[in-house]
């Protein structure tokens, strides 16, 4: 249990620590790897003003604000029964937990997450009204 961030997840997922109070947490954790980020980006372009390689300049999904709030809700026959608003960071941990979701919904959810998209990404429901949506904030 090297990482921080797993060492949270375990917290939550043994019950030790609520979503709530892993929040703020995975926020810092989440702000301080933006940080050493931004570092790294600065230190690409210092070396490149002082002759390094030079790369091509492009707007990347990280550069955009990023959803930071996963809402999921579950239906049961029209009605919702599940309406959660999680960190995306414990979001990605307990993806695979979610009940109802084929490995093709799963990859999307990965893709819409690692391209930084906000809004509902999936919207799953069958004839007798049961589903999962989830949607970036």
């Amino acid at each position: 249990m090297s990482d921080p961030l797993d060492q949270v997840l375990e917290l939550v997922a043994a019950g030790r620590l609520s979503a709530d109070e892993a929040a703020p947490i995975l926020d810092a954790l989440a702000a301080r790897d933006k940080a050493l980020g931004a570092r790294d980006k600065a230190l690409g372009a210092r070396e490149q003003a002082l002759g390094g390689t030079s790369t091509e300049s492009s707007t990347t999904p990280a550069d955009r604000r990023s959803p930071q709030v996963a809402r999921i809700e579950v239906r049961d026959a029209g009605r919702r029964v599940v309406d959660l608003r999680i960190p995306i960071s414990l979001g990605r941990f307990a993806l695979d937990r979610v009940p109802g979701l084929s490995s093709d919904h799963l990859s999307q959810v990965r893709e819409a997450l690692a391209s930084g998209a906000s809004g509902p990404i999936l919207d799953v429901q069958d004839a007798d009204g049961d589903g999962v949506r989830i949607v970036l904030e």
